[in-house]
């Protein structure tokens, strides 16, 4: 997406198959974008800082301890004054299917420290499973 609007791009994933296709997605499209194989939880190996980070079904997928040590490493690398956008998985979605069920109080205490929330409002994900998506939270936060 940024990418699309000339932005650099800069994509993680931890899946070596994910950066192929990433890479070869971008390739058809005639777009300029780096790919790395990384792991979000040790972002700080990068050695790079970013105004913006987004994320979609990543934070949702970490359990408790997770979801500290991503927000630690998130913290290395987004600039002071950057933002991080994330769409993760809503308690508010029905059934027992899927990713773990993230509460918006969760969010808020995840981010407590070292930055502020802008907003947590409703939204959707789309899924393969479902062609209406699945409720999602969509965050908008300011590191501090």
């Amino acid at each position: 997406m940024a990418a699309e609007l000339g932005l650099p791009a800069t994509g993680i994933d931890l899946v070596p198959l994910a950066i192929e296709r990433a890479v070869q997605k971008a390739r058809d499209r005639d777009l300029e974008a780096r790919f790395f194989v990384a792991d979000a939880l040790e972002l700080e190996e990068l050695g790079e800082q970013f105004d913006v980070v987004l994320d979609c079904g990543l934070f949702h997928v970490f359990d408790d301890a997770g979801r500290e040590r991503f927000v630690r490493s998130l913290s290395s690398v987004v600039a002071s004054g950057g933002r991080y956008f994330m769409l993760c998985f809503s308690d508010l979605q029905p059934g027992d299917w899927g990713p773990r069920r993230v509460r918006k109080p969760e969010i808020e205490s995840s981010f407590a420290g070292g930055w502020t929330i802008e907003s947590i409002e409703p939204s959707t994900i789309e899924i393969t499973t479902d062609r209406s998506g699945a409720r999602a939270w969509l965050s908008s936060i300011v590191r501090s």
